[in-house]
């Protein structure tokens, strides 16, 4: 899965590694410091879902944890069921 994110006027779309209703952790070789504020933007079949979050750590050359900090009353149920379809897919590859 990808995401559509902008920090400090910059823009970038990156790949998810992982993630939880909390924050997630994406793949970048721009390293952020910590506290910076950062918009994402998902495009998925649940429909768009819109964040804001702050970096939390950063692993050079690797990417970004990212943790939610702000999630619209609308958006927070389109990331649960994201989730729960991820977990899904996710669990059907183990048993194959």
């Amino acid at each position: 899965m990808w995401v559509y994110w902008q920090c400090r006027g910059r823009e970038d779309v990156s790949r998810v590694k992982d993630m939880s209703m909390g924050g997630l952790f994406i793949e970048t070789p721009q390293p952020r410091p910590e506290g910076v504020l950062t918009r994402l933007h998902f495009l998925v079949q649940e429909g768009q879902i819109r964040a804001d979050a702050v970096v939390r750590h950063a692993k050079s050359g690797a990417g970004l944890g990212l943790k939610f900090i702000a999630l619209t009353e609308q958006d927070r149920p389109k990331l649960a069921a994201l989730l729960t379809r991820l977990r899904g897919t996710h669990h059907s590859r183990e048993k194959s």
